[in-house]
């Protein structure tokens, strides 16, 4: 193909991009607000639907409105994966309103991640042909996708390729490692007594507690880049009662597989410290780690491609977080995550979005899609009807 088309037509589109956009930040979506999640998809299907030439289907799981878009009568062979809610409460427009000044686009929900979204229907709108390539907006990833992830999960299953349109990494880098997740909840439960009449007739959940908490700190280990983090704990109810009941949560944030369940056993396997103390553990594993091997090809030919454009030679990062993108890997979908905007600030005060890096990574993304559509065999599944 010519890659100088997607190029320009990039550049030719970026008042519409950008318009796109503040289209999208203005609808505010906050995850946690089911009714503005709903509205927030009307105006994602409203924008896809002019940009793309159909309506998306809804796809409505306890309350949180996804959109899917499947283009061509065939399987999927290329998933877009993003999402439109966001970590911003209503009303933070007033605070953080959206802005486009000095080369600069501001405002909440911006680089994480509704210019990616943007960016998504211009790159599929461009090209010659979509058949073979899904579109999947759901409306829960903030909050760890817990209606969307076997939707997500079924959708790339048997795909060549899940291309995630979260924003990139520092510099621009494509994200083509992210740490798998597990969430625990420790709960301790010892015996009350009066802390100065008789404290020793009380099993002091507290103190388990810390005993807890020093244990599972222990477990973080650096040479495997892996961390078990303590967070969030309570313990006790009065100032002078020993305390009966005590809980803390744990982050885990691991490379590989192997040591996401090498972690769940240790955690699993804690055992109390003081006589007549009981330990509940629950949770686990969330989301599994996007290992290097599953982006590996994806970036190689990204990389060609950009060079092609005449793009600054493309950079990989790996990243602590965890998107949608881990979903993907883990159903054995090659995955590339990090092709949405560059910028920085996420979930922060300075988000923003860098304005002239939009038409050179949405013509990436067009060339991207473009080059898989044509080199990557359809996969030997059942064709799936429009429903």
């Amino acid at each position: 193909m010519d890659h100088s088309v997607p190029a320009a037509r990039a550049w030719a589109a970026l008042p519409g991009i950008l318009a796109d956009i503040k289209r999208l930040v203005a609808c505010e979506s906050p995850s946690s607000d089911l009714g503005a999640v709903a509205r927030s998809a009307d105006c994602v299907a409203e924008l896809g639907a002019a940009r793309l030439g159909a309506a998306p289907e809804r796809i409505v799981l306890d309350g949180v409105t996804h959109l899917r878009w499947r283009f061509g009568p065939g399987p999927t062979r290329v998933l877009l994966l993003g999402h439109h809610d966001t970590v911003w409460p209503l009303g933070s427009l007033s605070t953080h309103p959206f802005n486009v000044s000095g080369g600069v686009l501001r405002g909440p929900g911006c680089f994480d991640m509704k210019a990616g979204l943007v960016m998504a229907m211009h790159a599929i709108a461009a090209l010659p042909d979509p058949g073979g390539v899904t579109l999947l907006v759901t409306g829960d990833e903030e909050v760890g996708s817990p209606t969307s992830r076997e939707l997500i999960e079924t959708e790339a299953s048997g795909c060549a390729a899940a291309l995630v349109l979260e924003a990139s990494a520092d510099g621009g880098a494509l994200k083509t490692e992210r740490k798998g997740v597990s969430r625990y909840e420790v709960h301790v439960r010892g015996h009350a007594a009066h802390a100065g009449l008789e404290p020793e007739r009380g099993v002091n959940a507290g103190t388990e507690l810390a005993h807890q908490v020093l244990a599972v700190n222990a477990l973080t280990d650096p040479t495997r880049g892996t961390t078990v983090v303590p967070t969030a704990l309570s313990a006790g109810t009065t100032a002078n009662t020993v305390p009966a009941y005590g809980r803390f949560d744990v982050d885990v944030r691991v490379r590989s597989e192997h040591e996401q369940t090498r972690l769940d056993t240790l955690i699993r396997a804690l055992q109390p410290i003081l006589p007549g103390a009981d330990l509940e553990i629950t949770g686990g594993p969330n989301r599994p780690p996007l290992e290097a091997g599953a982006s590996a090809d994806l970036f190689v030919r990204a990389a060609r491609l950009a060079d092609r454009l005449g793009l600054k030679a493309l950079t990989s990062a790996a990243v602590g977080g965890a998107s949608d993108g881990n979903f993907t890997a883990g159903v054995g979908t090659p995955t590339l995550d990090g092709l949405g905007a560059v910028g920085g600030g996420a979930h922060a005060d300075d988000e923003h979005v860098l304005v002239d890096e939009l038409p050179g990574r949405t013509a990436l993304l067009t060339a991207l899609l473009a080059d898989l559509l044509v080199t990557t065999p359809a996969p030997d599944l059942p064709v799936r009807a429009h429903e």
